[in-house]
Formats: structure tokens, sequence, C-alpha cells
């Protein structure tokens, strides 16, 4: 299972905007932050102020900020509005009658039960709970984004 990469920036964009809750965070640096497209990133904005969880102020000097306290806003419940689709496999489909051995097979149940354990598991956690290392994380934001470079290639030894 792979989460989508809107539900990813939507974590992302909550951590920062917790860590930040003293003022407004832009799209922009966001963006920025995170080496993410700003047209992405404002569809992720857009997204969690539709569920609740970010509020935007207009105008000149406008942003960002959390519509709720960092500990009402859990991270079980942030994944599951988010996130599209839970069908981990084709038989999750509704009206899905393409398996032959659907009447006999016990993996639906099986993956239905590790689907409901990762809800619960995340459900266990806050906004407030990510934000524990917030010095850490306040530092990194600070620091001015890395231009990306090519990676380096690595010598061999046996040219060396």
């Amino acid at each position: 299972m792979r989460l989508t990469m809107q539900t990813d920036y939507a974590l992302r964009m909550l951590i920062q905007l917790g860590v930040h809750s003293d003022r407004l965070v832009t799209v922009s640096e966001t963006a920025r932050a995170y080496h993410v497209s700003k047209n992405h990133m404002m569809k992720v904005a857009h997204r969690l102020c539709l569920e609740g969880f970010v509020k935007t102020v207009r105008g000149n000097g406008g942003g960002l900020r959390l519509a709720i306290r960092p500990s009402e806003i859990n991270i079980g419940e942030v994944v599951r509005r988010i996130e599209n689709d839970f069908s981990l496999v084709g038989c999750f489909e509704p009206r899905c009658e393409d398996c032959r051995i659907s009447s006999a097979c016990l993996l639906r149940s099986a993956l239905r039960n590790a689907l409901k354990a990762f809800h619960e598991v995340l459900s266990e956690y806050t906004l407030q709970d990510l934000l524990v290392t917030r010095p850490l994380l306040e530092e990194l934001f600070s620091r001015t984004p890395a231009k990306t470079h090519a990676p380096r290639r690595l010598r061999s030894s046996a040219s060396t």
C-alpha cells in the first residue's frame, strides 16, 4: 500500500503549519521547503481547507494557518479524508465478480484486517504528537533550501 503524494504533502503541510503556529505560512514557502511545485501545494492547501484542517488569510501578508489545535488533528482522520482509494486489491472494488476463488479465499479478509490495523495505528496519533521534535523541525525549516544537484558518482576502488 502506498499513500498518494497529495496525502503525503498534506501531512507535511500540517507539520509545517504546526511548527509555525505563531505566524502565517504561504503556499510558496511550503513548496520551497519541500521542493514541490507551488501548483501542487495549492491543491493540497485547498483540500486541507475544504476538510476543515486549515484556514486561509487572503490579501497582502496572507497565508495559511491551522484551523484547529494540533492536539485535535487526528492523523488517521487526515489520511482517511485526503486519500481517495483504499482498495488494496481488485476484490475490494464494489461489485467485483472477476475472481474465480472469491467464495473460498481468505486473502480479502486478511487484507481488510491489515487495512483496519493501519487506520487504527494512525488514529493513535495527533499532529501534536508529530511536533514533539519542534525545535529540530524549526531549525530544519529555517535553513535555506539547498539547490538540487545530480548525485555525485562514486569512484570505484578499482579505478584508483
